[in-house]
């Protein structure tokens, strides 16, 4: 949301965020190459088809249409964050959602309102996306992640997943395991009160351990 809000506002398409073909606005005179259209067009004409989601069919289909004018002209690009990464990833990873008629976004049983472009300018960018961080991520059931106050402590995290609930910690090894931090109502994780984190937070804590990890 926020970097098709970065974008539309980039190149004048607001009425048209948050899903759009960004390479209309940016180079409405692009046409592909006749080669990669050959290649390409039927094969993704099927695929385009067997999506029961217009605003899916039409981010697929920028995507491709956006790498093919990054190709051309390596600079139409330059200074903004790649715009369909983030969904690409989210489809690569079995993600989909459709939009309800209450202006709801759902994806596969979560809901919530895009809000405005407006609102999403003023968010924080998102640069972990790599699989260690989704993969770290992406779990079953209903999740809250905790740490010690100041960040000072491991990154924790609360799942209940079919009535049972398990409390896991984020170790050096990049994997979660069990752990008996997190008591109930004034828990303590190693001396220190616990604050409840927000997702993007604990994507960061989860990055910032693979850095310390990964450092030569």
């Amino acid at each position: 949301m926020r970097r098709a809000a970065v974008w539309a506002r980039a190149y004048g398409a607001e009425g048209a965020w948050p899903f759009f073909d960004v390479t209309s606005y940016v180079a409405p005179e692009f046409r592909p190459t006749p080669e990669l259209t050959a290649e390409l067009a039927a094969e993704l004409a099927d695929f385009l088809g067997r999506l029961p989601n217009g605003e899916v069919r039409q981010t697929c289909s920028g995507a491709v249409r956006a790498a093919g004018l990054r190709e051309r002209n390596p600079a139409a690009f330059s200074d903004l964050p790649d715009l369909y990464e983030p969904l690409v990833l989210f489809y690569e990873r079995g993600g989909e959602f459709t939009r309800d008629n209450a202006g709801f976004l759902d994806l596969t049983g979560v809901r919530f309102r895009p809000g405005t472009l407006q609102s999403h300018l003023g968010n924080p960018p998102v640069t972990l996306l790599g699989d260690t961080v989704l993969d770290a991520l992406d779990a079953d059931g209903q999740v809250v992640y905790y740490t010690a106050e100041a960040r000072r402590g491991p990154l924790l995290r609360r799942r209940v997943l079919r009535g049972e609930q398990s409390d896991e910690r984020f170790d050096r090894d990049l994997c979660w395991e069990p752990t008996d931090l997190i008591p109930g109502t004034g828990a303590e994780a190693e001396g220190a009160a616990l604050v409840r984190l927000e997702e993007l937070e604990a994507a960061k804590l989860i990055g910032e351990i693979l850095a310390e990890v990964t450092r030569p």
